[in-house]
């Protein structure tokens, strides 16, 4: 992938890991557009970039989501990046708590880490297609690999746009859209604050995802993702162990 010359769309992008993916862009001049539903986030991403471009959208929404598709289309015909960054994370038992408030926990996560995706990759890839170069960008979690079981429908929704990743790539592997995949670590997000140890920052994970993006490494394990992966191929009990009660 060239590291300049792109117009780049970021869901999630005013903090945490879609931020540090929109300021690593910029700095090789890229035009970022972020998108997101926190007003506040959104305008605090714009305080300090100043080339950022910022759209208000709840993905959890099907109106909304289309009303944005329609407006890239209209504002932004040389987007040539998707980054499917946007995600929300509930720990809970469904031995415990209010059904009703484990239905809506369902909905959110489902919708915002696992529809949204999917049904923005359908509406831009036309306009992706079209584009010299381009790609989609899928920001999963190691958790979509090995779960954890205090959440359980975030890592069925990361292991969804894991393989989903795989199959759209399977798709598009002789057009000019590549498909990238970043399985993250635990990063030092507000999403993860107060949980576990040993944390990367956002930026950290920026950098070594932009290095394999630029080769043109497609499924981008980060940190200690790569020991992961490896002992889930070679003793997954062993990671089933790791991973169960982190």
């Amino acid at each position: 992938m060239n590291q300049t010359g792109h117009t780049v769309l970021i869901t999630g992008g005013a903090s945490g890991i879609g931020l540090a993916l929109a300021e690593q862009f910029l700095r090789y001049d890229n035009k970022v557009i972020v998108v997101g539903r926190n007003d506040s986030k959104l305008a605090e991403a714009r305080e300090r970039n100043r080339n950022l471009t910022t759209i208000r959208c709840d993905l959890n929404s099907e109106h909304e989501l289309n009303t944005l598709v329609r407006r890239l289309y209209e504002e932004y015909p040389n987007l040539s990046v998707l980054i499917n960054n946007a995600g929300v994370q509930y720990n809970y038992s469904f031995l415990e708590g209010d059904s009703a408030q484990i239905t809506g926990r369902i909905a959110d996560e489902v919708g915002i880490n696992l529809v949204a995706p999917l049904q923005l990759t359908a509406g831009l890839l036309p306009l992706l297609s079209s584009q010299e170069q381009s790609a989609i960008v899928n920001v999963s979690s190691g958790l979509g690999l090995v779960p954890k079981q205090s959440a359980p429908v975030y890592c069925a929704t990361k292991a969804g746009l894991h393989l989903f990743t795989k199959a759209l790539r399977y798709q598009l592997e002789t057009t000019r859209t590549k498909v990238f995949e970043i399985l993250p670590p635990l990063v030092d997000t507000d999403m993860t604050r107060g949980r576990g140890y040993g944390k990367i920052t956002a930026e950290a994970l920026a950098r070594e995802f932009w290095a394999s993006y630029l080769q043109d490494r497609l499924e981008v394990a980060i940190g200690k993702v790569k020991l992961l992966r490896l002992l889930n191929r070679i003793v997954p009990s062993r990671a089933e162990a790791l991973l169960k009660n982190s």
